[in-house]
């Protein structure tokens, strides 16, 4: 059973397997798909949306040598960021691609074999579902979703469809980062008792606007929002910025913050969703019209054990040589990866035991086109299934966080009793935020709502004494006409 009632599964079983659907005003039939046959000496035809951030890696990854692949459209939302992907495109294959300013435009074009999507969160899912069901592979920039039941949904698309997805949670595909977390599923250190992720990144303030700022003139932005609620633009940067309202992403948990989940999560070996999830944190060290808390700590309960989450924003030393990275904690020592390719496992006194290392963004777009050639999915080493799991990590520590209740670092919290290493992992926190001349009885947060979920039903069961009902309606959100993932253009 999914998450969704049986008249919601009806419906899109059959939207997927009808012969034909409705996109952007033209009808697309299963005829109509790619006839491609993804061999080595096929040339795939590829669409990159959205360059002005990752999406040039993308640019580069697909026309690397060896790859096979010809760029043949760029699409960003505003036409005044394309300067470098149209000339870098230029410059690798000698043709330049054609300008798409409206995404929906691509998923009529049927020479097109795969699309890219390195959009801002919020059209991640609805570009990636609606890319598979008009016959196109995905490789979609992490975080997969915007919210849960949006990555329920990608799972299905793919499944439905049979068309591939990719999520660019990059290590998963490095040779150390393999290496570590095969040494882990050995056992070499033992039963892994406890995953802990880190985002240790500084974020400087974003600054406050006096008032809502006008989108640029090349910019077509409803077309920027799409999904989303269009709102006036109420801070400095529209095109980073976004990262720090609710509406658009998901905070640096779920920026930077998914790569180390989603490793936290593999090494540990948890399939699918938490058992339970509880947040605490707060936006400290400024007052900028960032929403999202740049400070946070998360525990998340798997039948295979915890999984514990820590964000810092502000100045701050790493824990065990990670930074941005991951530690496990093992029944005979602990496995340390400070990077997206390798790490180190030590003994319980620290003695250096085995080293991996080796690896780059590259190996996981190579991974992604070696499975679209071969047309089988159990190649790929992010699916949308796996991709899903891990963002809805992100999403379910923000929704306690934003059910919580306001105290500050000062007050007795108790949400972390039961389990030693996030008592003392959130002991650290508080010392963490004092060292940046923050008072701790005026460091007022959020102590979040203890969630309880049924990893099967992907639903909410209890919500800590906190509103049941407006806590699973936030694994999903209310999409704009025209741009609903479930209805299509």
């Amino acid at each position: 059973m999914s998450v969704f009632s049986r008249r919601e599964f009806l419906h899109r079983t059959a939207v997927l397997s009808a012969a034909s659907a409705t996109l952007g005003g033209t009808v697309l039939r299963a005829a109509d798909s790619p006839a491609k046959s993804g061999s080595a000496n096929d040339r795939l035809k590829v669409a990159v949306v959205g360059v002005k951030g990752r999406g040039m890696s993308h640019v580069g990854g697909f026309l690397d040598k060896g790859m096979n692949c010809e760029i043949v459209a760029v699409c960003d939302a505003d036409e005044a960021v394309i300067g470098p992907a149209m000339k870098k495109v230029k410059d690798l294959q000698g043709a330049e691609p054609k300008f798409v300013q409206d995404f929906r435009k691509l998923l009529e074009d049927n020479s097109i074999d795969i699309i890219t999507i390195a959009t801002p969160n919020h059209w991640h899912a609805t570009m990636a579902v609606w890319a598979m069901r008009a016959g196109k592979h995905v490789y979609c920039e992490k975080p997969a979703t915007h919210n849960v039941k949006e990555g329920r949904l990608m799972a299905e698309a793919m499944a439905g469809t049979k068309k591939l997805c990719q999520v660019g949670t990059q290590s998963r595909s490095n040779p150390g980062m393999r290496q570590a977390i095969q040494f882990l599923h050995d056992g070499k250190l033992g039963k892994v008792q406890m995953a802990y992720g880190t985002c240790y990144k500084p974020r400087k303030s974003i600054g406050k606007v006096e008032k809502p700022t006008e989108p640029p003139k090349s910019l077509n932005y409803d077309l920027w929002c799409g999904p989303a609620a269009v709102l006036p633009v109420t801070r400095k940067s529209l095109h980073y910025d976004w990262h720090w309202t609710w509406e658009y992403g998901n905070g640096d948990f779920g920026n930077q913050g998914v790569h180390e989940a989603d490793k936290a999560r593999w090494g540990l070996g948890a399939k699918g969703l938490p058992k339970s999830a509880v947040a605490v944190g707060g936006r400290w060290g400024y007052i900028d019209d960032g929403e999202t808390p740049n400070t946070q700590l998360c525990l998340f309960e798997y039948a295979e054990g915890p999984l514990m989450f820590e964000t810092r924003g502000l100045d701050t030393k790493d824990i065990l040589g990670a930074k941005v990275g991951n530690i496990w904690f093992c029944e005979n020592g602990y496995v340390v990866c400070p990077s997206y390719s390798g790490g180190v496992a030590y003994t319980p006194d620290g003695k250096e035991v085995a080293k991996f290392g080796g690896g780059g963004d590259q190996h996981h777009f190579r991974n992604f086109i070696d499975a679209v050639r071969a047309g089988d999915a159990a190649k790929l080493n992010c699916p949308a299934e796996e991709g899903h799991a891990s963002a809805a990590i992100c999403h379910l520590g923000n929704i306690s966080y934003r059910l919580g209740q306001k105290a500050s670092l000062a007050d007795a919290i108790t949400c972390f009793d039961g389990n030693e290493k996030a008592k003392d992992a959130f002991g650290r926190m508080k010392e963490h935020v004092a060292s940046n001349k923050v008072e701790l009885k005026e460091a007022i947060g959020m102590v979040g709502a203890k969630l309880t979920l049924d990893p099967k039903t992907e639903a909410i069961t209890d919500a800590g004494g906190a509103d049941k009902a407006k806590a699973n309606a936030l694994l999903f959100r209310e999409y704009r006409k025209g741009f609903d993932i479930q209805k299509g253009a």
